[in-house]
């Protein structure tokens, strides 16, 4: 077996002949979180189908866990968990007979499977909702369920589609320490998200794709060193009432964005100093964050595909 749960060399889709994953090089290794991070149209969802084995090649070789895909996609399947973006749990059920039928799926039945039932409902902590009806959940009641529901095969591989949007920050930090637990047992996490500090407070290793390509790749941490300044100062409100708009490219790196000017830099002083006595300008002081890496190397322009 080798060092990586993913592998993927000049892996390439193309539709109607357009290619929107261009020949990109993946390595992911066994353990750990893995983040895909890219806007929409980036090439990421079609990168993750093609893992999945719900999408064809175009070209290159791509093997999960060891295995070459597609050749093995069934076998691969079998050992692999997914979240999706959109719940999709059956109504008709019961908060324990979704996971239930779900197991039928891997074969799963009996004594054991009623006792992993149980672990995993303690898990999310949806114990007492065991014999509840999906309709009458809360869009994190049924989050959590999803994540239990991609658990019950106790998969190598969880692939997390985007698992916190539109949830409140109670639910979303404890979705955090679940999926935390998960990686210190030893399961690998590959996620996809838009948002930044999901990413940067689970994953070990990202890379942000835009247009089919791989544009950076490493730790959080490292990435934000790599491409932004370590701190940053925004400002807005009334500019005229400023001396005037600091603009020395040679100490502050600037981008103005509507009514904020944003300024990146590793001497914030003199910035501050400028702003604090102004009554009617507003500034927010901050170390840079994922979020400025991702929006320097992608742009801020919107997308709507």
């Amino acid at each position: 077996m080798n060092n990586f749960i993913i592998k993927a060399e000049n892996l390439k889709k193309s539709f109607n002949g357009e290619f929107v994953v261009k020949g990109i090089d993946l390595q992911v290794p066994y353990g750990g979180c893995f983040g895909l991070l890219g806007p929409n149209g980036a090439g990421k969802t079609t990168t993750l189908r093609m893992i999945l084995g719900q999408s064809p090649l175009s070209g290159g070789d791509l093997e999960v866990l060891g295995l070459n895909v597609p050749t093995h996609a069934r076998q691969i399947r079998k050992d692999i968990g997914i979240v999706p973006q959109l719940d999709n749990l059956d109504p008709d059920f019961t908060v324990a007979e979704n996971l239930e039928v779900y197991a039928g799926f891997f074969s799963l039945s009996g004594p054991a499977l009623q006792h992993r039932i149980r672990e995993l409902l303690k898990f999310v902590e949806l114990s007492e909702k065991a014999d509840v009806r999906i309709n009458q959940l809360s869009g994190g009641m049924k989050r959590r369920l999803s994540i239990a529901r991609a658990l019950v095969n106790e998969p190598s591989l969880l692939v997390l589609d985007e698992p916190t949007t539109g949830l409140d920050p109670q639910v979303r930090h404890l979705i955090w320490g679940r999926l935390r637990e998960l990686k210190n047992s030893g399961t690998t996490l590959l996620l996809t998200t838009h948002f930044m500090e999901e990413a940067e407070r689970l994953c070990d290793d990202i890379v942000i794709m835009d247009h089919g390509v791989i544009l950076s790749q490493g730790h959080p941490k490292q990435l934000i060193k790599n491409h932004v300044e370590p701190e940053v100062v925004e400002i807005h409100g009334e500019m005229d009432a400023l001396p005037g708009i600091l603009t020395e490219q040679d100490i502050y790196r600037v981008e103005i964005v509507g009514e904020t000017i944003y300024y990146f830099t590793d001497a914030p002083g003199e910035i501050i100093r400028r702003v604090e006595d102004k009554p009617k300008v507003h500034y927010l002081h901050r170390p840079a964050n994922l979020e400025d890496v991702f929006l320097r190397l992608t742009g801020r322009e919107m997308r709507e595909t």
